[in-house]
């Protein structure tokens, strides 16, 4: 059964959308410390913040019920947006759990959104907030500011615990019972003085530009997956599986070498691609999948990386939330067969994943939207008054892993928000 918790707006909403034009303020130094809502790449995207609606949504039909919810709120709104282009007018965030049918997924309908998409600036608000004052910049020296020392805590598992649980993974993959499965482990960070979320959006955005850089609901990270996007009936996507550390000098080329030429890698990659690709053919006529994938480079690490392109069928009526509820999880960050491997986290994992690994992303009123995947991403908890997050990582396990090497390999991923955190 679904349960929902939210709040609705009687009657009709107004939702007005005022271009800005070349207007080159970076948008994450527009957000409040308070509430942020962030997608951005490459300083192009969206950020917003305030709350005109809200919904909270668990159970096996979680995002059917979202997807009603949302054409509901869009047909009771009357709209003036002269750009008409992807993530203007009506817009709202999602963070979806992880296990849609026993987590929470939450979305998040902004009072103030300011876009940007190929140079053009927009300020869309919902309601009574008044756009005069809506938009203030904060200086980026919010980036700056010290937080004070840091004190680390072993999560669920430590990382001797979480290597055991990799060790009998690795020897149920040898019996026979699935292919792969992708574990997890989080890492908890209490700190002098409470957490700035504006802090560690720029500083990951400022590392990590080529990854999408989000906060909804107190969640925020950068993620370099994108699960999939919509825009009219074109649907792309970004599979990332397979890693590789980084090194110095000639020792990272022969880490790039050795990542493109390992077998075990490729493997794990290749689950990752056909569970996609698979979960999309009903829906679309054309599916292009790269025959090998490309390595994609971050400051940290590298990815085997394929981006996967296709065109919604003439005449399917599918939503970008029906799309994503089909794909997910996908391989790259569940496992396979699927229910296998769900079951086989549950078993070895020993945490709840919460939001950590689900679909985040925005969806506007004409269904056009971007989710990627919630990684190198941390929860701020509002434990110890505002000072504690919990940080996540996980890793691909197939035949052949090795648990201190997969150990390492969640230590480069996790370095990438504690690098945020750290003065």
């Amino acid at each position: 059964m679904t349960t929902a918790a939210l709040s609705t707006t009687a009657g009709k909403a107004a939702v007005t959308t005022t271009p800005l034009g070349t207007r080159r303020t970076p948008l994450l130094t527009l957000l409040p410390r308070d509430g942020a809502l962030a997608w951005v790449r490459r300083g192009e995207g969206l950020v917003a913040w305030g709350e005109a609606d809200r919904l909270e949504v668990t159970g096996p039909g979680a995002l059917a019920e979202a997807a009603a919810w949302w054409a509901d709120r869009c047909a009771r709104t009357v709209v003036d947006d002269p750009l008409g282009v992807p993530g203007s007018g009506p817009v709202v965030f999602g963070s979806i759990a992880f296990d849609t049918v026993a987590g929470t997924s939450v979305f998040v309908v902004p009072e103030v959104v300011v876009g940007r998409r190929d140079g053009q600036t927009w300020v869309t608000v919902t309601g009574d907030a008044d756009d005069h004052h809506a938009v203030v910049e904060t200086s980026p020296q919010h980036a700056a500011t010290s937080i004070g020392r840091l004190a680390y805590a072993d999560g669920a598992l430590d990382p001797m615990a979480w290597c055991g649980a990799v060790a009998t993974a690795v020897a149920r993959i040898g019996a026979g019972e699935l292919d792969k499965v992708v574990l997890a482990r989080d890492l908890l960070v209490t700190a002098d003085r409470p957490l700035d979320p504006r802090r560690l959006l720029l500083r990951l955005a400022e590392r990590f530009p080529d990854t999408w850089t989000f906060a909804v609901d107190g969640l925020l990270g950068a993620t370099p997956e994108l699960l999939l996007r919509r825009t009219g009936r074109d649907i792309d996507s970004r599979v990332l599986a397979g890693t590789a550390p980084r090194g110095a000098g000639a020792a990272d080329d022969r880490l790039a070498a050795d990542l493109q030429a390992s077998a075990k890698d490729h493997a794990e990659h290749a689950y990752a691609v056909d569970s996609l690709a698979d979960a999309l053919r009903p829906y679309v006529d054309e599916l292009v999948v790269p025959a090998q994938p490309e390595v994609l480079t971050l400051p940290n690490v590298r990815h085997l990386a394929s981006d996967v392109r296709g065109r919604q069928r003439d005449g399917d009526a599918a939503g970008l939330l029906e799309l994503v509820g089909a794909v997910h999880p996908t391989a790259a960050v569940c496992g396979s067969p699927r229910a296998t491997a769900a079951r086989v986290i549950g078993e070895l994992e020993g945490m709840d994943r919460g939001r950590y690994a689900g679909p985040v992303g925005w969806l506007d009123s004409r269904g056009d939207g971007e989710f990627g995947l919630a990684l190198r991403c941390a929860e701020l908890t509002g434990a110890e008054g505002g000072r504690q997050a919990r940080l996540f990582a996980g890793c691909g396990i197939v035949a052949g892993s090795d648990p201190i090497a997969e150990l390492a390999e969640t230590q480069a991923k996790l370095a990438a928000f504690q690098a945020a955190l750290e003065d």
